[in-house]
């Protein structure tokens, strides 16, 4: 049996914290950490001219300034909604030249000498675009804050069935002028989501405007 008469606690937490350090790692031997990279240079900003709901605006932006950006921040046409900054949900759509596009995945540079039009850009001063009414009238929504992505989309949809462009649900390809179902409502205006679930009274409005082109 080990003689334990001289072992007091004082000795115990001594011998213990000498075992603890004989086993730690020298500081010359630890690896060392890597290098922080220094932040990339960022280009400076540069004129650039928009033209947008038929009025020219002549900016200093970024060059990595999006068109979403441009508009909220730099002009302050905030109808254009910025919902999930990554092209999936629609809110940012507006149209280019007659197409739309989701302006948050697009560089406001790109768009010099092409005719860009917002929510704003679609009444005639108090009068509202068919559209517009149409929304209001089938009450097809509800926060809103969708609605003007919804709404621009929608007006290229009509812009693009009656240019018989088909869709993926178009049972005729060879057809001129796809007709104007609600499945093919649907279909074209899927990149444009509602979280309220609007979509019925979406459809209808787009529907009823549709019918009066037909």
């Amino acid at each position: 049996m080990p003689d334990n008469s001289n072992l007091t606690r004082r000795n115990f937490l001594q011998g213990a914290l000498a075992a603890v350090a004989a086993t730690q790692v020298p500081a010359e031997a630890a690896p060392k950490s890597a290098p922080v990279a220094a932040p990339a240079p960022t280009a400076g900003a540069r004129p650039v001219q928009l033209s947008i709901n038929g009025k020219e605006y002549s900016l200093s932006l970024e060059p990595r300034v999006t068109l979403l950006d441009a508009l909220r921040e730099h002009i302050g046409m905030t109808g254009t909604k910025k919902g999930c900054d990554r092209g999936q949900c629609g809110a940012c759509t507006v149209l280019v030249d007659g197409r739309r596009i989701n302006s948050c995945l697009t560089l406001a540079v790109m768009h010099e000498g092409e005719h860009i039009t917002t929510i704003e850009g679609l009444a005639q001063g108090e009068q509202l675009s068919p559209l517009q009414q149409a929304f209001i009238e089938q009450d097809a929504f509800q926060c809103g804050y969708c609605t003007p992505g919804q709404i621009c989309s929608a007006t290229a949809l009509l812009e693009e069935m009656q240019a018989g462009t088909a869709s993926a649900v178009t049972p005729d390809v060879r057809v001129k002028s796809p007709a104007f179902t609600d499945d093919e409502i649907r279909e074209r205006m899927s990149g444009n989501i509602c979280r309220c679930g609007a979509y019925p009274n979406i459809v209808a409005a787009i529907r009823t405007v549709a019918l009066k082109k037909v």
